[in-house]
């Protein structure tokens, strides 16, 4: 088991990385505020993983609520079916909300904490490869609106993310693939050895090997963790996590929320973010500096975006055509 910190003051927080921590090997309910929590997750992962969280949780009353899986059930209306919940089941200040699934729980979840009452408290268990080494760790929550992504929420950081590496046993190869997308993300972006780890090991990701795969989300959550503690607000240095998300998230606002997984949109947003000037915008290197150690200015645009986009179709990584 590895633990991580998101160090922001009285705010801080810890990310537990293993396997198994879902059947009773990690003590959930000490993070729970008061006697009671609501579980929220999904159709797809609650008939899962819900009866398997219960044994994290021992003394404390657990309601939960299950949501139509997807990015097109985040929106208000969603959100709303979960402050119902929460007022019928007569939760108070010391009620926890706990997000069990993918980053459209979380967020969601997240953003009804952070609502109701002013703020409850939030746990964090993602069950997807992408809620694990990204949306799950930094506080962003909220929903959809028709006329853009992400437009309503909140920040709201939760107690405690734990991740149980066992969940990806049961993940469908293409929501790995696009987990993977965010991975690569963070090497381009912050770490050069890691990015050319990724090259050399993303067969064995792809096979779900679960030593690389457990490397590969606690060298992510560290460098998000590392980016959050210094810019929790988005105020400066935190923008350089949405690399490939402004092109990605026109690709799912244009062609319908669930159309493309959100990884897919990101990886498909990578490239052209590439030609797009983010070395000289985040003084960051382009990704062929980053896994060949080459200095920053060093090749054109194209052929920038070329080596992205060659990176990620070869993995599979990016499939649609737009």
């Amino acid at each position: 088991m590895k633990t991580i910190r998101v160090d922001l003051g009285e705010r801080s927080y810890p990310i537990i990385i293993g396997r198994g921590l879902m059947d009773g090997h990690f003590v959930l309910a000490d993070y729970v505020p008061g006697s009671d929590c609501l579980v929220v997750s999904n159709e797809t992962v609650a008939p899962l993983y819900l009866d398997r969280l219960r044994q994290n949780l021992a003394g404390r009353e657990v309601a939960s609520i299950s949501l139509a899986d997807g990015e097109s059930f985040k929106t208000l209306a969603t959100m709303q079916t979960i402050l119902d919940k929460l007022v019928a089941s007569g939760a108070n200040r010391d009620t926890a909300v706990i997000a069990l699934g993918g980053g459209v729980v979380g967020d969601i979840a997240g953003f009804a904490a952070a609502c109701y009452m002013r703020g409850v408290a939030f746990i964090q268990v993602p069950t997807t490869l992408l809620a694990q080494v990204d949306s799950s760790v930094g506080g962003k929550t909220g929903v959809n609106h028709e006329k853009g992504k992400n437009l309503i929420g909140a920040f709201h950081q939760p107690r405690v993310v734990l991740i149980d590496t066992d969940t990806l046993n049961t993940l469908p190869m293409r929501e790995v693939r696009a987990g993977l997308a965010e991975v690569i993300k963070h090497g381009v972006i912050c770490d050069p050895t890691f990015f050319a780890w990724l090259e050399s090991n993303m067969t064995a990701l792809l096979e779900k090997d679960p030593e690389a795969l457990a490397h590969a989300i606690q060298r992510s959550c560290e460098i998000k963790a590392e980016v959050v503690a210094e810019d929790e607000r988005e105020t400066g240095r935190r923008a350089i996590l949405n690399f490939g998300h402004t092109f990605g998230h026109a690709i799912e606002r244009c062609l319908g929320y669930g159309e493309w997984l959100h990884g897919e949109a990101v990886a498909a947003g990578m490239i052209p973010g590439c030609g797009g000037g983010i070395a000289n915008r985040t003084a960051c290197h382009s990704p062929r500096a980053l896994a060949r150690g080459d200095g920053p200015g060093q090749e054109g645009s194209a052929k920038k975006a070329a080596f992205c986009l060659v990176a990620l179709a070869r993995r599979g990584l990016c499939q649609h055509r737009l």
